[in-house]
């Protein structure tokens, strides 16, 4: 299982993750919007509170959250993702 140690929001709903193997990989939250269990972070301050929990997820200010095994396979590693990080 895969755990987040850290999480930066970034423009257009991306989110950059480290994970405890210590690889950094990037995930784009955008597709979530549209499901009703993610609305909430269409709004862009309310996105900007995503953060880890104490069990390595990676989560929002009302609970909501993802699969850490999930947001790790769905995600990217850094040096795959075309934009600059900076």
């Amino acid at each position: 299982m895969h755990r987040a140690v850290s999480v930066k929001p970034m423009k257009n709903y991306i989110i950059l993750v480290k994970f405890d193997n210590g690889e950094e990989r990037v995930y784009n939250c955008f597709p979530l919007i549209n499901d009703s269990l993610f609305f909430k972070i269409s709004d862009v301050e309310f996105f900007r509170t995503v953060h880890v929990d104490d069990m390595g997820v990676v989560c929002w200010d009302d609970s909501t959250d993802i699969n850490p095994d999930i947001l790790y396979e769905e995600s990217e590693p850094v040096s795959d993702f075309s934009f600059a990080i900076a």
